[in-house]
């Protein structure tokens, strides 16, 4: 292989790196704005996380969509689609002068960042997959750039929202996906086209069902959880995700094959991954809310107060997680791992009105990282290895949609519990607190399922290969 065609593979993989660390940016960044964007758009309460939900949802809703677009219509061609969609939802989000406006800009990148995600590992793969050992390398750096993505976006979503205005938390996002645009068709590699079918009904199915879900939920502690709407909403998600299944069973070419769920380990990785994304996500929604709106620190000194978390949770992904698991095996690094999550989430509950970031805030937050980066590296893997090896890419779709799904139905679950408890209260300290630390406790509940399930239903799996290095794809 000639030194230019090596040298421009690298330069591929730095912007197939920088894809991924924009993908989970997109969801930390907007953290330590949302009081900002709050009080300047008219978001209530109750329906500020869909700031969030809009994006994970659409993201998670669509991402075997996206990987089965990646196979039909080459990777190359959805992954700059993925960016333009980027590009475009930036700007509607960052020009937003209304609830409606915001949401549909953030649901435009979530629907981007599930183009994005599966053709850039596919991408990776068709680059570096000849070559063992430059695939590990290149692995390891793609992986590097999930928590890299999720520390920069909470940094800097406070030096942004501080020192320029929150608008440009989203508008950051274009000159990156203008460069991205220009170099993908000079670096990427082209790849044939392959016929079959695309299950759009499918993905409109599951990405409807998630929302009505996660509306229905946020929406219940207003209306009642018994109103006619809260109800009806309810029963349509329910449908919508019954007709999805359904759909899968009978299609000849599904978006998921529900018979790999019965490989073994494999549905109780992907219901690990699930909870996990509903127990941490809620903690790091609150706890931005709790930094400004409690203790009353601006966007940049909050942006900075959550650094140490973010830090640890990427070194702990990076380097720590794959030597506790060759040691002690995945299982017991992803019950442990689950434990010291839940463990951390109950010291963060235990937030005051008039607490500090020393007391209240760091040692929490630093034991809640270590859990995290402890239990999601095994989850992954374990997901990964026990499918068949022409099934990883399946296997490794679902797994990320889990973990999406489980942030968004956390998160819309977490405040509902919050509003019940007094988080709707916006001048009370004391009321916000209590719902705050309401939403912890229930998070620290979710873990702790998560220790036990993984306990009781995980078979002792072989060692994964390297896929502690992979899986750090879908963390913030």
């Amino acid at each position: 292989m000639s030194e230019t065609k090596s040298s421009r593979r690298w330069w591929a993989l730095a912007v197939i790196a920088a894809a991924q660390f924009m993908v989970i940016m997109d969801t930390s960044i907007v953290g330590v704005a949302l009081p900002k964007i709050q009080a300047e758009l008219g978001f209530g309460p109750g329906n500020l996380s869909w700031v969030f939900n809009a994006y994970v949802v659409a993201f998670g809703g669509l991402l075997l969509l996206g990987g089965r677009l990646s196979d039909l219509l080459g990777a190359r061609r959805v992954f700059a689609a993925g960016w333009g969609l980027l590009l475009v939802g930036s700007l509607v989000a960052g020009l937003a002068t209304g609830v409606g406006s915001e949401l549909a800009g953030r649901a435009v990148q979530g629907i981007g960042a599930a183009l994005i995600a599966p053709s850039a590992l596919t991408l990776l793969m068709m680059l570096f997959g000849a070559n063992p050992r430059e695939l590990n390398k290149a692995i390891a750096l793609y992986g590097a750039a999930a928590p890299a993505g999720g520390t920069a976006g909470v940094f800097l979503g406070g030096v942004i929202t501080e020192y320029l205005s929150w608008p440009w938390v989203f508008y950051l996002n274009v000159p990156i996906a203008l460069a991205a645009l220009l170099a993908t068709p000079a670096l990427m590699p082209r790849a044939a086209t392959r016929t079959g079918s695309v299950d759009v009904f499918g993905a409109l199915t599951v990405t409807g069902g998630l929302a009505a879900g996660v509306y229905a939920i946020v929406r219940a502690p207003e209306v009642g959880w018994a109103s006619a709407s809260t109800v009806l909403v309810g029963a349509l998600a329910v449908v919508l995700l019954g007709v999805f299944v359904a759909v899968q069973a009978k299609r000849r070419e599904p978006l998921m094959r529900l018979g790999i769920l019965a490989t073994p380990n494999l549905a109780a990785a992907n219901i690990a991954q699930f909870l996990l994304g509903a127990a941490w996500v809620p903690m790091w929604f609150f706890l931005n809310l709790y930094l400004q709106q409690v203790l009353g620190l601006s966007a940049f000194p909050s942006g900075s107060a959550l650094l140490p978390m973010t830090t640890l949770t990427m070194v702990g992904m990076i380097v720590v997680a794959p030597r506790v698991i060759a040691k002690v095996g995945p299982k017991r690094t992803l019950g442990g791992g689950m434990a010291v999550l839940a463990a951390g989430l109950v010291g963060l509950s235990l937030i005051r009105p008039t607490g500090s970031f020393w007391v209240d805030v760091l040692p929490g937050s630093l034991v809640a990282a270590a859990g995290m980066s402890l239990a999601f590296i095994p989850s992954l893997g374990i997901a990964l290895s026990s499918a068949r090896p022409e099934e990883g890419g399946l296997a490794s779709g679902i797994v990320n949609t889990s973990y999406q799904i489980g942030s968004a139905l956390g998160l819309a679950a977490m405040t509902a519990v919050a509003a019940a408890n007094g988080a709707d209260l916006l001048d009370d300290v004391v009321a916000l607190t209590e719902g705050y630390s309401a939403a912890v406790v229930g998070a620290a509940v979710i873990a702790a399922v998560g220790a036990v399930l993984a306990a009781v239903s995980l078979r002792t799996p072989r060692a994964p290969a390297e896929p502690e290095r992979q899986s750090v794809s879908t963390t913030r």
